[in-house]
């Protein structure tokens, strides 16, 4: 798909510095941006969504299930 788009000067003479060092095309480096910009929007909606359920349920764990992976780390040092 081919769009236009507004951006400014210095944005884009970074921008175009950047894919010549990668040595991809801008519209390659613009891709990559925007789709890492787009992942981690989403990524916060996740968390938020977890923040919703966690302020109505309980994130304890049941003590059997704590003393299982307790036993499975043995006698590791971290």
């Amino acid at each position: 798909m081919t769009t236009t788009i507004q951006i400014p000067n210095p944005v884009y003479e970074s921008a175009e510095q950047l894919a010549r060092k990668l040595d991809v095309s801008l519209s390659e480096l613009y891709t990559v941006a925007l789709s890492a910009y787009v992942n981690a929007h989403q990524l916060e909606d996740v968390t938020e969504a977890l923040n919703q359920v966690y302020e109505t349920e309980s994130s304890t764990l049941e003590p059997e299930l704590v003393a299982l992976q307790v036993a499975s780390i043995g006698n590791e040092t971290w």
